[in-house]
């Protein structure tokens, strides 16, 4: 041997061998483990193994019958607890480690095994061949035994903390009552808190009412659960006695409490916890959490259901103080606002108003629709600022003024004008901003003023979304104190079928995002939207006010005016073409064409849409808004076309004689070439001028509205 192998070797030596002599000194406990340690010396070389007797016996092996061949020990092992040694040794070997150590499973006469350490020294040459392994075996059973109590200890307490951190978190985020028990009733709820089902119960003017249930075969606690408080159900009992109840038989739970045996069969549980749910030293509930596979409670798991109530219990508390003053908030808004909205005649509206998640935190949001003489009426949204009970009181007296100063017949920015004067007047530094219309459904005639607000959109007949520029002032208060009360008035025609919206910021705020984007957002749903105002008002509502949140308040107003559509016989078409839509003019010769091949004319299509663009043209050109275009289908005596564009100019077009060279004037020849009749007629503050394209119905059907000089038949 070398003087390198035997320094090794005497480092190497084990303590069983070495302090033999010495185990006198050792204590009671040293000495039944020194006893059940044995040492070895295995030559790699040769292949023996040299192991003493205490070794042999901890590896289960007869002194008598060993032969130092190592393949004696093995064989004993079973085959993937042999391998997996086998593997182990290689890998330390190979690797060129000085050391190896392994726990393995030994199998006993009697059946048993016994979990079995060993820990060696590999002995190298200066070359780093391995030549020798000494070390020691040893009953490791109590030990690795002890490290699975611990390691199971550990998961528990780990699970035990996850639980609590799970419900702690989703606690955290609920507001509401309904909050509460989706945390608890919904995906993931019973896994979060450690159950296979739960009941949660709420005290109500001396009653128990269960407002959440979850896991299987539960229905029957819905009916016994609520109801008065008393001791005959252990929910109710729990939350009298303040003392919770851990029910580790079901047999017991039904000799305590008679009224269940009945329903016994039907829970699929064999353990249950009932627990009260205190804050502020008054019980406020209970809650019960059910079972399938426990049957005790330690002190661990009992502490964890009371962390857990505790928990469920504070959660529950400052949802129901947010609930109760949301309602206060809520009723608060809704005595401000109007109680119902009148029907219309030729139209429909339809309000929606949502107020901000933030408890008492009431928003200056509002709507009115306001009758107005003539068969008009006047609509209205705005936003005072500020989120409190004043911005609240300023909008309750604005909103009632500003229904004053409109019922009075002042003219939209005389109304706005003096709500501004109004406001400025108030004890307040607040402002607020609208939008204000007066309507005429009969005509279609729409007078918008805007003070710093949102103007209106509006969908058209083909599900196109406008957005007409509606020139504004400043928000109301802040125009009176920089002595600027001017609101530019802007008149809209609403075609029959088209639809109209106001709205405040709230439905089209998002956090994080540009406004525009918003804009753009309620646009797409409004094209997109049903045709009716309710059914409208409650798509945008769904879509947007739930999309983005719920930190502002909502006002939104929808006002439709009714489709004429005519008749199968008859059909009929309405077009607004605004002034400053790049795009109107062609989209309407469009929607002609279209609709005459839909009607089966489109022999007439050529002819409509000459005689469209050019009605239009000299509309958009000689006058300062838009036009309405209507097509229909004049059924008898001859089946023909009528074309009206309806504009708001008094000015009626006159003939002329353009020279050769002229490149206008020549728009009333080309309508009295193309159509078979045509006129003028006056229209409210306006005119219509009309024509009927296809056959020549006789002389004895020329309508008798065909007026003033340039009317004419060909």
């Amino acid at each position: 041997m070398t003087d390198h192998e035997q320094r090794q070797d005497a480092d190497a030596r084990p303590l069983s061998r070495i302090d033999r002599r010495h185990n006198g000194g050792l204590g009671p406990a040293e000495r039944l483990a020194l006893n059940r340690t044995g040492s070895f010396e295995w030559d790699l070389d040769s292949r023996t193994l040299d192991i003493d007797d205490a070794g042999l016996m901890v590896l289960g092996v007869d002194p008598a019958a060993f032969d130092a061949d190592a393949r004696m020990v093995m064989d004993r092992l079973e085959p993937a607890e042999r391998d997996r040694v086998n593997d182990t040794i290689d890998e330390a070997i190979s690797s060129g480690s000085t050391s190896c150590s392994i726990h393995f499973r030994v199998p006993l006469d009697e059946g048993s095994s016994q979990w079995t350490h060993l820990q060696a020294r590999i002995l190298r040459s200066a070359d780093g061949q391995a030549h020798r392994m000494v070390g020691i075996v040893r009953d490791a059973t109590a030990e690795v035994a002890h490290s699975a109590f611990v390691l199971d200890l550990e998961k528990q307490r780990q699970r035990q903390t996850n639980i609590v951190e799970r419900t702690t978190s989703a606690m955290s985020r609920a507001v509401t009552v309904d909050d509460v028990t989706a945390a608890l009733t919904g995906p993931g709820g019973l896994a979060r808190v450690g159950a296979d089902g739960l009941a949660l119960g709420l005290v109500e003017n001396s009653s128990l009412n269960i407002i959440a249930l979850a896991g299987e075969s539960l229905e029957v606690l819905d009916e016994l659960g609520s109801g008065d408080l008393n001791h005959e159900l252990p929910l109710a009992d729990t939350i009298l006695s303040g003392q919770p109840r851990f029910i580790t038989s079901l047999a017991s739970l039904a000799r305590r409490y008679p009224v269940l045996e009945p329903h016994i069969g039907q829970l699929e549980f064999r353990a249950a916890a009932y627990l009260p749910l205190v804050a502020q030293a008054r019980p406020i509930g209970g809650l019960a959490l059910f079972y399938r596979e426990r049957t005790v409670f330690n002190p661990d798991e009992r502490l964890l259901c009371l962390g857990l109530a505790a928990i469920v219990a504070q959660s529950l508390q400052r949802a129901m103080l947010f609930d109760e003053e949301r309602e206060f908030a809520t009723g608060l808004q809704a005595a401000m606002l109007p109680r119902r909205i009148h029907d219309i005649e030729g139209g429909e509206i339809a309000v929606r108003y949502h107020a901000a998640w933030s408890g008492r935190q009431v928003g200056g949001d509002w709507y009115d629709v306001i009758v107005l003489p003539n068969n008009r009426f006047g609509i209205v949204v705005g936003d005072v600022q500020g989120h409190d009970t004043h911005a609240a009181a300023i909008m309750g007296q604005l909103r009632i003024a500003l229904r004053a100063y409109a019922g009075e017949g002042h003219a939209p920015a005389t109304v706005l004008a003096r709500a501004s004067r109004f406001l400025a007047e108030l004890d307040t530094d607040r402002f607020a901003t609208c939008t204000y219309a007066q309507v005429d459904l009969v005509s279609g005639s729409v007078r918008v003023v805007r003070a710093g607000h949102f103007g209106p959109l509006i969908r058209h007949t083909d599900g196109r979304v406008g957005s007409p520029q509606v020139r504004g002032g400043l928000p109301l208060g802040i125009s009176t104190d920089f002595q600027d009360e001017e609101f530019p008035e802007t008149r809209l025609d609403l075609v029959p079928g088209e639809t109209l919206v106001l709205f405040t910021d709230g439905l089209v705020e998002e956090p994080g995002t540009d406004i525009d984007a918003g804009v753009a957002a309620l646009s797409h749903e409004l094209g997109a939207g049903p045709a009716g105002a309710e059914a409208l008002a409650d798509h945008l509502s769904d879509r947007l006010w739930e999309r983005w949140g719920s930190g502002d308040d909502v006002a939104l107003l929808v006002l439709r005016r009714s489709p004429d559509v005519g008749s199968p016989l008859a059909p009929r078409l309405h077009q607004y073409i605004h002034q400053a839509d790049p795009e109107g003019l062609s989209d309407a010769r469009a929607i002609v064409r279209q609709a005459l091949a839909d009607w089966g004319m489109a022999e007439l299509a050529d002819d409509a849409e000459l005689v469209t663009g050019e009605l239009l043209v000299n509309v958009l050109l000689h006058t300062e808004g838009g036009a309405v275009l209507t097509l229909e289908v004049l059924p008898e005596p001859v089946r023909r076309v009528r074309l009206s564009v309806q504009d708001r100019s008094s000015v009626w077009p006159r003939r002329r004689t353009p020279g050769e060279t002229s490149t206008s004037g020549r728009g009333l020849l080309l309508l009295d070439a193309v159509a078979t009749r045509w006129g003028i007629e006056p229209r409210g503050e306006g005119k219509a001028v009309w024509c009927e394209i296809g056959p020549n119905p006789g002389p004895a059907a020329a309508p008798p509205s065909t007026a003033g000089a340039g009317s004419g038949t060909r």
